[in-house]
């Protein structure tokens, strides 16, 4: 039996001994898709990072794709939040996009023909082929960011972890976003997204992981948002208006 996409039990990140999370327990299988919802300051972000082994598991057991995070990450694709790269460095979206591939190449190691084949396939099914030679800063933040995508599955990970994916991202961006990670967990790739829009949530997440400091609810999308667990988790109104739509508002 395969061993699972991620199990954490009783888990508590943070930094430097400080918690920013307790109390998480998940259990995400191959091809599932889990996004982690909470408001700004929740702990998002951490949790995806140890995910990766980049912030301490400080407590509770913690495995990604039956390893270690940190011995996993060469198995995980990335797509975080804001991106280091200088917008005007002049660098190419194929040479962003060929980074994806450094970790199988070695930083010595000439580029292969498979390895072009594969940046030019990320491109094309991030709707960008047409772009290949632009530099990347020159692009808006919508088409950076399926450039940034087009990085993280170049490499075919097991695992994709997306931090607020869609933040600053237009219309036609999220759609090839979505589409593409529809696609990827049909293959079998397992998904992690955190996000503090209700709607991506519902519309895309098999499972939903509420937080707050710590983890309020896990489970199926329509057992997990709903006003009552958003009231617990949030501390503030949770709204429901016209059409069953769950609306958070903060204090």
């Amino acid at each position: 039996m395969a061993a699972a996409a991620l199990s954490y039990t009783g888990v508590g990140v943070g930094y430097q001994g400080t918690p920013v999370l307790t109390g998480v327990d998940l259990e995400l299988a191959a091809g599932q898709r889990l996004a982690l919802v909470g408001p700004n300051g929740a702990g998002k972000s951490t949790l995806i990072k140890s995910m990766l082994g980049l912030t301490r598991i400080l407590s509770g057991t913690a495995t990604v794709l039956g390893r270690a995070p940190a011995r996993a990450r060469g198995l995980a694709g990335y797509v975080p939040q804001t991106d280091t790269l200088d917008a005007d460095f002049p660098v190419s979206v194929r040479q962003v996009v060929m980074m994806g591939r450094y970790r199988q190449l070695g930083w010595w190691r000439p580029v292969r023909a498979a390895d072009r084949r594969a940046v030019d396939e990320a491109l094309e099914r991030v709707g960008l082929a047409d772009r290949a030679r632009h530099r990347f800063g020159a692009l808006s933040g919508g088409q950076r960011q399926r450039v940034l995508l087009a990085r993280s599955i170049v490499a075919q990970p097991r695992l994709l972890l997306l931090d607020e994916p869609f933040n600053g991202v237009d219309a036609v961006s999220q759609e090839a976003i979505v589409r593409v990670l529809r696609e990827l967990s049909a293959a079998g790739t397992a998904l992690v997204l955190s996000t503090h829009d209700l709607a991506v949530a519902r519309d895309l997440a098999d499972l939903v992981c509420l937080i707050n400091g710590r983890q309020w609810a896990v489970g199926p999308v329509a057992e997990t948002l709903t006003a009552e667990t958003l009231r617990r988790a949030y501390g503030s109104a949770a709204v429901e208006v016209a059409g069953g739509r769950l609306v958070v508002v903060e204090p």
